[in-house]
């Protein structure tokens, strides 16, 4: 009653702190934002830094777990399969990687699939689409879900799967939208390190090719050379070659020594 009297008596005290409150929600706001451009130019670096998929996914899964503080980050990508879903990089045991995951057990990871659309839960325990698991989630704890599709062009190449105990800060729409930014970099990051590696490969390749023609020329001037020895050293061809003219040696020998000058010249490429 003490405060109520003062705040009548004094209402200017009561809009004062009303102000305050508001002010720190505003101060608590603007921080947030300013941690999470931070954590895009962070994530832009991390990811610039490696063209491997799995080490850029588990940075983005490390990076977002430690951020919101969540109860799990895990990635999903699309395996050769139409309905196959792999389990690639994961916030709380990075250890696990390239498991295949069945949709049927998270219903809100098949409808990011489907709709390619962002799914937000923000009571798992009220909403009517997890209720075959309620009693899995009771049990972890768990509070909110959020699965951002990763899509590429008109297709839903994978999914990052966000979600937060009891008790944690809840997601608000900037932290959603920003989640999102996350998602379409993570799809130009395995973008660029799909084209990196299809690269490496076919430089692979084709330095395997290279290799197998130079083993193809070496054999095959081998096998000319020994089969011209063994000729060049036989009594009938010893023989044979007194029977040319003065003109022809010679000028098979210069035509000799112009054959070798051309081979030396396409032997530096």
């Amino acid at each position: 009653m003490e405060f109520a009297d003062a705040a009548i008596l004094d209402p200017h005290a009561a809009t004062f702190d009303d102000e305050l409150a508001a002010l720190r929600l505003r101060v608590d706001d603007v921080s947030r934002e300013r941690d999470q451009l931070l954590a895009v130019v962070d994530i832009l670096q991390e990811i610039s830094s490696s063209l491997h998929f799995s080490e850029i996914l588990q940075r983005i899964a490390r990076r977002l777990g430690d951020m919101f503080g969540l109860d799990r980050c895990s990635i999903y990508l699309v395996g050769t399969g139409r309905e196959e879903v792999r389990l690639v990089a994961t916030y709380e045991d990075p250890s696990l990687r390239n498991l295949v995951v069945d949709l049927d057990r998270y219903p809100e990871l098949r409808r990011a699939f489907d709709s390619g659309q962002t799914v937000f839960i923000p009571e798992a325990s009220l909403d009517p689409l997890l209720e075959g698991a309620r009693l899995a989630l009771d049990e972890r704890s768990v509070r909110s879900i959020v699965v951002l599709p990763i899509r590429w062009r008109t297709s839903v190449i994978g999914a990052i799967f966000l979600r937060t105990e009891r008790g944690s800060v809840p997601f608000t729409d900037r932290d959603i939208r920003f989640s999102e930014v996350i998602a379409s970099l993570t799809a130009k990051a395995l973008r660029n390190a799909h084209r990196f590696e299809a690269l490496q490969r076919s430089s692979g390749e084709a330095s395997a090719r290279a290799r197998q023609a130079d083993l193809e020329r070496i054999a095959l001037v081998a096998f000319v050379r020994r089969l011209l020895q063994r000729f060049a050293t036989s009594e009938e061809h010893a023989w044979a070659e007194t029977l040319l003219p003065r003109a022809s040696d010679e000028e098979l020998d210069r035509l000799t020594s112009v054959a070798m000058q051309v081979i030396a010249e396409e032997a530096k490429g």
